[in-house]
């Protein structure tokens, strides 16, 4: 006969654990970060909503200026972009190749320039991420990319602030609704002292042993600084020759102009630099274009000049980056990978 007790004691228990708490859900978004979600695209969409009415209001002189743009100058116009790409992406890489075994700009180039179109996304942040990302799988430490670009931003708003004085004062006088643009050079005496070698070399090496990363052997150096701050402020001068040359439209080429573009876009990029919620600052670096040219030129052409121009900087972006990646691959072929930083994980 079967012993009922031993049943039901051999009997298994049922589960309490598993129905005593109901597994909690799957986290979702905070409020917080839903409304900035909300908030950004928002921003965006009343961006591009301005922009377009602009361009519409405007449409007839728009069509007029654009149609009556002289090939020459346009073309000359989308080499000076280019150039000043390439004079950015030198910015950055001498301090990456001070930071370590130098790189060089063949497979450097593809970190910075395919890494930058990020900047097209939500939030110019994910430029930084994909050139850390980038430089991560080309054989640099994550650490290294992350400084050399902190150190470079400083470098740029130095330089753009610097350039930006030749327009400033002009835009704050013709512009009754920008009385704060003097108040961006409160931002000169920090970035100046940051870019002190000392004050650099501190935070690098403060940042690379917190990392666990070997420390440079030896200081960044004030050549190295002032280097990269020469490729900055050069950036600035292509690109204000490259407005000089849409905009400019009077008989011969005057030089007022010039160092008025040249001042114009400096501000133009530190103002699309502050607006990162926007794509590449879209929007923000146009009503900079726009005011400043206006005075000169009209409304309407000044549009016109600061679309043409817009759409001149994306087709640079992908003609540079693509560019990039073909020399980085024929590098790759030719001296094989980097190994200038041992000890990565994958």
């Amino acid at each position: 006969m079967t012993n009922p007790d031993h049943t039901a004691a051999s009997a298994p228990e049922p589960d309490h654990t598993a129905t005593s708490a109901p597994e909690p859900d799957r986290p979702e978004r905070t409020r917080k970060a839903l409304i900035i979600n909300i908030f950004r695209w928002v921003l965006i969409a009343l961006v591009i909503a301005a922009t377009v009415w602009q361009l519409v209001v405007n449409w007839d002189q728009v069509t007029r200026t654009v149609v009556a743009m002289q090939p020459a100058r346009v073309s000359i116009a989308f080499v000076a972009v280019i150039a000043g790409i390439l004079s950015s992406t030198m910015s950055w890489m001498v301090l990456v190749d001070e930071l370590g075994v130098p790189i060089g700009v063949r497979r450097g180039g593809e970190v910075f320039l395919v890494g930058a179109l990020g900047k097209y996304l939500p939030g110019s942040i994910w430029a930084y991420v994909l050139q850390i990302e980038l430089g991560h799988r080309t054989g640099l430490a994550r650490a290294r990319v992350f400084t050399a670009t902190v150190f470079n931003l400083a470098v740029i708003l130095v330089a753009a602030l610097v350039a930006a004085s030749l327009s400033v004062p002009v835009l704050a006088a013709d512009n009754a609704d920008l009385p704060w643009l003097p108040w961006l050079y409160a931002i000169l005496p920090f970035a100046l002292i940051a870019l002190h070698p000392k004050i650099l070399t501190a935070i690098t090496n403060f940042g690379f042993r917190i990392l666990r990363r070997p420390l440079p052997d030896h200081p960044i150096r004030l050549r190295t600084v002032a280097k990269s701050l020469g490729f900055a402020l050069l950036t600035y001068v292509f690109y204000g020759v490259h407005l000089w040359m849409l905009a400019d439209t009077w008989e011969g080429l005057t030089f007022g102009p010039l160092l008025l573009c040249i001042g114009t876009m400096a501000l133009a990029m530190v103002v699309g630099l502050v607006a990162f919620l926007l794509p590449s600052g879209i929007g923000a670096r146009e009503f900079i274009i726009v005011a400043a040219l206006s005075p000169v030129v009209g409304v309407g052409p000044a549009t016109a000049y600061a679309a043409v121009s817009r759409l001149m900087f994306i087709a640079a972006d992908l003609v540079t980056a693509g560019g990039s990646a073909i020399v980085a691959a024929v590098a790759r072929r030719k001296v094989g990978a980097y190994h200038g930083d041992p000890g990565l994980g994958p």
